[in-house]
């Protein structure tokens, strides 16, 4: 049979579309403001407006809200960066930890453990989330060694302002390990090179907590050209930079959970196509026969789940046994994933095996039951088991909680009555009976587990019964009561292959939550 299920399955676009494009253009709308506030707040002087001599004569205040917009501009292009990235869905690969290529070798790498982003707060700070977005400004004047910070400053490094700023040779040893050297690269070209800064380093707070900041920064250089002091504005990011390291590591995860999805999905696929027969078109049992009258024309048909990317355990079968008789069968075992699909194949070999040894439908349905029951992973299953005579037209079958089989005769179908039988592995040592009905040439029957239609919820054909005398059946599944309605178009079917194709068309369902199976014998005339 060619395969019909795919291994993969598209992920689905976000919802909400339309309302992420807005926020994406409100985004972009508030990025060429802060732009305009920024060639504001870097063209003039923060109190007469006179033009910006340059970055010497820029006053504390100038580099100040120049700063805060640089950091502002980072943050909208985050923004703007992660709302693509959630209209557009999860993508094939996680992308760089930080938004530019030329990433300095100080930043903190995806690596990063969560401990990197302590939260940790000296005591009358009040929470870390008052933390988020803190910035403070320095300046360290080389010239007389003077260092002067602002108060929000000294709350981010944990310090008191009796303690004092610390200076540019002091400052590294607050920073930890792996970020020193990187540190110390960027303030050697910040004052030799005049490069201006753009770092981010973590550093160790005198209670222990360890805190990530982003530090903007230039020289300011004396009128000939020498640097006589460098300022700096220092902004605790640990909080933004916790989420990200959340939601990295919830990415990551999800990728892991698709890509073993995936992967169970496909071992299901491969399994399946294995077990069952791998049918193209109709077959004929039994094999070399001459008679023309009383053999089986088959055809099958496998209908996956629309709503679930997990195969079941649903399985049809046909078989000519060493008699002459033919075995035909199909079921349903609980679960999904590699897990249903290796028991079905349990299963369908128990099925096999026991015809093989000649043992009655009713009996191999009471080993069926024994074999689930002592399974070292316990679970439930439906099945439905048929041994056809074709010299005598005879069908002895049976039955495990599993839809009776269906029986077509001159264009009206009806419903074989069930005997006794509970699902497998319910409870130990059950006993299931077995009725032998009498077809006709030309008489089709279709055996289907459950789950071919949406809603598989009880109802009653009118006008249909269950046999010679027989009382109306009370209740039959949703699928049973769609395919008795076939019975027209069984009739006028030339094969049982035709009939195959009708009910493919007619339990096309999207909103089917469960995959399903088809078997049709046809009694050849």
């Amino acid at each position: 049979m060619a395969s019909h299920l795919h291994a993969d399955r598209s992920s689905p676009q976000p919802p909400d579309r339309g309302t992420l494009d807005a926020l994406i253009t409100q985004a972009r709308t508030l990025r060429g403001g802060l732009d305009a506030v920024r060639r504001g707040a870097g063209g003039s002087g923060s109190e007469g407006g006179e033009p910006d001599p340059g970055v010497s004569g820029a006053d504390p205040r100038t580099r100040w809200q120049r700063a805060l917009c640089e950091l502002a501009v980072h943050q909208l292009d985050d923004l703007g960066s992660q709302l693509d990235q959630l209209r557009e869905g999860m993508p094939p690969e996680a992308p760089r930890a930080w938004p530019s290529a030329d990433q300095p070798p100080g930043k903190a790498t995806a690596e990063t453990s969560g401990a990197a982003y302590g939260t940790a707060v000296s005591p009358g700070e009040g929470p870390a989330s008052e933390l988020v977005g803190r910035v403070g400004s320095a300046e360290w004047n080389l010239l007389t060694d003077a260092v002067s910070w602002s108060p929000e400053l000294y709350r981010i490094f944990g310090r008191t302002a009796e303690d004092g700023p610390l200076s540019l040779d002091e400052l590294p040893s607050w920073v930890v390990p792996e970020d020193q050297t990187s540190l110390a690269t960027a303030f050697t070209g910040c004052l030799v090179d005049g490069r201006a800064i753009d770092q981010e380093f973590r550093l160790v707070r005198p209670d222990g907590a360890v805190r990530t900041v982003h530090m903007v920064g230039e020289p300011v250089l004396d009128d000939d050209g020498g640097t006589a002091s460098m300022w700096a504005v220092v902004r605790d990011v640990s909080e933004l930079r916790r989420s990200e390291h959340a939601v990295r590591e919830t990415r990551d995860s999800l990728q892991r959970e698709r890509h073993i999805a995936q992967t169970e999905r496909r071992l299901a696929v491969e399994l399946q196509e294995a077990v069952l027969p791998p049918w193209r078109g109709s077959l004929r049992f039994p094999h070399g026969d001459e008679r023309t009258t009383g053999a089986l024309d088959l055809a099958a048909h496998y209908l996956p789940s629309a709503s679930s990317a997990l195969i079941g355990g649903d399985w049809y079968d046909a078989m000519e046994l060493p008699d002459g008789a033919t075995l035909l069968t199909a079921g349903d075992l609980t679960g999904h994933g590699v897990t249903a699909t290796s028991g079905m194949a349990i299963l369908l070999g128990a099925v096999r095996g026991i015809a093989l040894a000649g043992v009655e439908p009713g009996a191999l349905m009471g080993h069926l039951n024994q074999l689930l029951d002592s399974s070292a992973q316990p679970s439930l299953g439906s099945a439905v088991c048929c041994r056809y005579e074709p010299r005598s037209c005879t069908l002895t079958w049976a039955q495990a909680g599993h839809p009776p089989p269906l029986l077509f005769r001159e264009g009206v179908g009806r419903v074989l009555r069930r005997p006794e039988g509970v699902l497998l592995g319910v409870t130990s040592g059950a006993t299931y009976g077995q009725r032998t009905e009498q077809l006709e040439p030309g008489d089709l029957l279709v055996l289907h587990t459950d789950g071919l239609a949406p809603d598989d919820a009880p109802g009653t054909p009118p006008g249909r019964t269950t046999g010679e005398g027989a009382p109306r059946q009370s209740a039959l599944h949703a699928g049973s009561v769609r395919m008795l309605g076939l019975a027209p178009r069984f009739g006028a079917a030339g094969s049982a292959q035709e009939c195959v194709r009708a009910v493919a068309e007619e339990f096309a369902d999207r909103e089917r939550e469960d995959d399903a199976c088809v078997l049709v014998a046809r009694v050849t005339l």
